[in-house]
């Protein structure tokens, strides 16, 4: 996937000789002459220990880099070929912009898990949003410096955090003109599950040293509320308390069925609803279980 990434960068219709790529691994395997070929740009392979966290490679990327404009970029995603000179046009146009992000789109073959992740990435584009995703952020060197660089105190979250604390500086804009395929989008459920599960360790980390807007808070408390309500259902159930049980049930299912029905419309009606709430029942308990361990421990494993 990463090979395809850097093909796609290759494609840019931007001037490729005034683009500098340096690619921070954990993979040893990696050289720069296994990925150079005739890509038509400026490559640099940065090999790091295992046990550094995102926001560390990320910082050091940027220490080794020397252009005024910063893009950030997964290592499984592919950009479409307008997307450098798109963002930059969309970033300079507007000086109140600190943060420019292309719009999440998937092949019409894909999975409906693959499907639902692209609604939910693509809801609000052509405007500013509150938090991007790290897959592909452009903005300036001054911002990212005025920012601090990522939270390498995260094992997770750190493009929420980021963002947010960049959004002091200026707005954070999803356009619709430059988009991305995410190679590397979970395909089964039981991925999903994995990668949320992980995710969710850093979620009350993340809330230190930055101020947490009214719009967040169902984040954090839904996940934690649905588990909650569902194993009092359960309890409720062993010990025949039935009328308590239903309450219960209801109380768990309102949020999943109001988050579903929701995706529903937002995708007019062009993803199987019964998908849809298999999807925020799965997510939901991956990330309040994810929570609880992060209360305790740290998940080692570098899923991205």
């Amino acid at each position: 996937m990463l090979e395809q990434t850097l093909a796609s960068i290759a494609k840019l219709s931007y001037p490729l000789d005034n683009i500098e790529v340096i690619v921070v691994s954990q993979t040893p395997e990696i050289t720069d002459k296994q990925l150079i070929g005739n890509c038509g740009f400026s490559l640099q392979v940065l090999l790091q220990p295992e046990e550094k966290n995102i926001s560390t490679l990320r910082n050091l990327g940027v220490k080794h880099s020397s252009g005024q404009y910063l893009a950030f970029l997964d290592a499984d995603i592919a950009i479409s070929p307008n997307w450098a000179s798109t963002v930059l046009s969309l970033l300079d146009s507007t000086p109140k912009r600190a943060i420019i992000s292309g719009m999440q789109v998937s092949e019409p073959t894909a999975p409906p898990l693959e499907h639902i992740r692209t609604c939910i990435s693509s809801a609000e584009r052509d405007t500013n949003v509150a938090f991007l995703p790290g897959c592909n952020l452009f903005l300036t060197r001054e911002t990212f410096d005025r920012t601090g660089g990522f939270p390498e105190h995260l094992i997770t979250c750190e493009d929420y955090y980021f963002t947010d604390k960049a959004s002091q500086f200026g707005d954070l804009y999803r356009t619709s003109e430059a988009t991305y395929l995410h190679l590397g989008e979970d395909k089964t459920f039981s991925q999903m599950f994995k990668k949320e599960l992980w995710r969710g360790q850093s979620n009350l980390q993340s809330t230190k040293g930055r101020r947490i807007p009214l719009r967040e808070m169902p984040s954090f408390i839904i996940p934690l509320w649905i588990c909650l309500f569902f194993t009092l259902t359960l309890i409720s159930l062993l010990i025949q308390a039935l009328p308590m049980a239903l309450l219960f049930c209801t109380l768990g299912t309102g949020p999943l069925l109001a988050y579903s029905i929701r995706l529903y419309r937002l995708s007019k009606h062009t993803i199987n609803f019964g998908s849809i709430v298999k999807f925020y029942a799965v997510y939901f308990l991956a990330r309040a279980t994810g929570t609880l361990i992060g209360l305790f421990t740290s998940i080692g494993t570098h899923h991205k």
